[in-house]
């Protein structure tokens, strides 16, 4: 629980000093806004709108009571009152923490990613909070020790959040095959990648459970696409630019489907801060642009390539039977070394989660938390 420590205000602004060191700044018209008063008491949601707040209504009185911040207006209506532990959630804040790794080669997944039994997750309710919450923030975690039959993904993701079904249905094999429509089911090496990005929206979270492990090659490789796009800004801005700005056509055509969308190979946030990495070689449809637009669109996406390529950005793992891997799809991205099929099988089961459900996952046990 935080309480305000300091309380000053000016005729617009209110700011609070909390116990523990941070500040908050709150605008007066922010202040009605979010008041209480104007929420409906069972779903929450706000009774007023915009259009009818007063923006000149100024703060005349501001103090402390209790638990509370109790505000007096300069015109005669009621007064408001804004719990101080609310107002130190809400305060303005830098951006989300999140964790970047971009030393990938240095990265021992056993040991520096987060992992969980399959039975202690949703069992242990801590643990899973700090598991969940490392996902969100690495953007890649992991499970022990599932069983090793067919469709035991769908029940060992299902309290993570919602599977989505797609044209490879509600999960799918990841194994080679005699006639493949798509490399993923072959024996070839792939190199990193993002999945789906012809699809809207993109599928958020995906998961992928080893079955059968081949015993020379088929490891798995993780790079943080978010890192090496920051890598990216910082070392060729230019680049960096045209990644962001430069509409994208992917397309995926098979017997059953045909999906396509646009979108940037790097997407911001408002702010300008990276929130997407949509990267797939085998699935970029010919770009229509100018030809000098061409000229740097290459020049960056080829940057960009080389960048992935680099060993110093890709962590490996060999995936045992059991043990199954989720990651944030449009962050991290995902490819494997080659393996010969003919000599020993490999199996893998996916899956994808929407991204909302995932994060709403994330906030109920954080709130459930926060009240034990």
């Amino acid at each position: 629980m935080s309480t305000a420590c300091a309380v000053r205000h000016t005729p617009t602004v209110l700011t609070l000093q909390f116990g523990d060191g941070s500040t908050g700044e709150f605008l007066s018209v922010w202040l009605m806004d979010n008041d209480p008063q104007h929420r409906d008491a069972f779903s929450g949601q706000r009774l007023v709108d915009v259009a009818d707040l007063p923006l000149d209504r100024t703060l005349h009185a501001v103090r402390v009571d209790g638990t509370d911040i109790l505000i007096e207006w300069s015109d005669p209506i009621a007064n408001s009152r804004l719990s101080i532990e609310w107002l130190h959630q809400h305060r303005a804040r830098p951006a989300s923490d999140v964790h970047y790794w971009s030393d990938g080669a240095q990265r021992d997944a056993l040991k520096d990613c987060a992992w969980l039994s399959h039975s202690a997750y949703a069992q242990d309710i801590a643990q899973t909070a700090i598991w969940l919450r490392r996902l969100v923030t690495e953007g890649i975690a992991f499970i022990s020790a599932v069983p090793t039959h067919e469709g035991a993904i769908l029940s060992a993701v299902a309290p993570m959040g919602h599977v989505i079904d797609t044209n490879y249905g509600r999960l799918f094999d990841v194994r080679a095959v005699a006639v493949a429509e798509n490399l993923a089911y072959t024996d070839r090496g792939l190199g990193l990648h993002t999945d789906n990005p012809y699809r809207d929206p993109v599928p958020g979270f995906q998961a992928l459970h080893c079955l059968l492990a081949a015993s020379e090659g088929g490891d798995s490789l993780f790079a943080d696409g978010w890192a090496v796009a920051e890598y990216l800004r910082t070392t060729d801005p230019e680049s960096f630019a045209t990644l962001t700005t430069t509409a994208v056509p992917f397309h995926y055509r098979s017997a059953a489907a045909e999906l396509r969308a646009e979108r940037p190979l790097i997407q911001l946030t408002a702010h300008g801060a990276v929130c997407a990495v949509h990267y797939n070689n085998r699935s970029i449809a010919p770009l229509q642009l100018a030809t000098s637009e061409l000229q740097r669109f290459y020049r960056a996406y080829q940057r960009f390539a080389l960048l992935l390529r680099e060993p110093r950005f890709q962590m490996h793992l060999r995936l045992r039977p059991g043990d199954l891997v989720v990651f944030d799809n449009q962050r991290i991205l995902h490819g494997r070394t080659a393996f010969a099929s003919m000599r020993e099988a490999r199996h893998l089961q996916g899956c994808y989660l929407s991204r909302d459900s995932v994060f709403s996952t994330v906030a109920i046990l954080n709130r459930q938390q926060r009240t034990v």
